[in-house]
């Protein structure tokens, strides 16, 4: 089933725009939010290493996430051009992937996080930082009356997190879509998983409750080639 819903036309195809807290913000469909008035890029969740961590645990996967989840990384920082980049946590999918990543990748990682001004914000699978990594490494970072985290939390402020890793579910009579998504409404903006083209934790989990006013809230979900921005009510149906 294709999804229907409108998308904002003056845009180039892969992209919506909307605003939050006062800035106009722009979501790619790579999963990686950017505003233009800040030339301030945002992603989450990269789970770098994700393989080797499984690996370490004797799961094997396919050993390709981390170049991938790099490239796309590259393209979507090269798209933009952005001043500053924040990486919302869960950089890493364990506390040692940092230290023990392919030299290549690293080298490459470490270009990226060289060309702009990088903020890196530790999640609960990385509490322990980047292990020397260019940039700079904090629990939670305000700027420009953005509260930027990692896991959601009642703070009042205007809030940029990931963590959760949301999706929407796009249900019509005997057909469904579900995607990876950005959710929004007036006082809290989640990123889902940079790079991630399904999965995640639908909306309507409990996780959420609490999280959003659902009268206010947005979702932009991910297609593979665009974003389509609805209403929340309109997943139901």
């Amino acid at each position: 089933m294709s999804l229907t819903t409108a998308t904002y036309e003056s845009e180039p195809p892969g992209k919506t725009a909307d605003s939050f807290a006062g800035h106009a913000v722009m979501f790619d469909c790579s999963g990686a939010a950017f505003f233009p008035g800040l030339s301030l890029l945002v992603v989450s969740d990269l789970h770098l290493e994700r393989g080797a961590a499984h690996a370490r645990r004797g799961f094997f996967l396919p050993p390709y996430d981390t170049g991938r989840t790099l490239s796309a990384l590259s393209a979507v920082i090269a798209r933009y051009r952005p001043a500053c980049v924040v990486s919302l946590g869960d950089n890493f999918h364990d506390r040692t992937g940092a230290r023990e990543m392919a030299r290549d990748h690293r080298e490459s990682l470490s270009a990226l996080a060289e060309s702009c001004d990088w903020v890196w914000i530790n999640g609960n699978h990385d509490p322990d930082g980047v292990a020397g990594l260019p940039g700079r490494v904090f629990d939670e970072w305000r700027f420009e009356g953005l509260n930027f985290r990692h896991e959601p939390a009642q703070t009042g402020a205007a809030e940029i997190c990931g963590h959760l890793h949301p999706s929407a579910t796009l249900r019509r009579p005997g057909k469904s879509v579900r995607r990876p998504c950005f959710a929004r409404d007036e006082n809290r903006l989640m990123l889902p998983a940079f790079a991630t083209t399904r999965g995640g934790l639908d909306l309507r989990h409990a996780a959420f409750r609490g999280l959003f006013d659902r009268n206010a809230l947005t979702v932009h979900m991910l297609g593979p080639e665009r974003v389509y921005a609805l209403p929340f009510a309109a997943l139901s149906g």
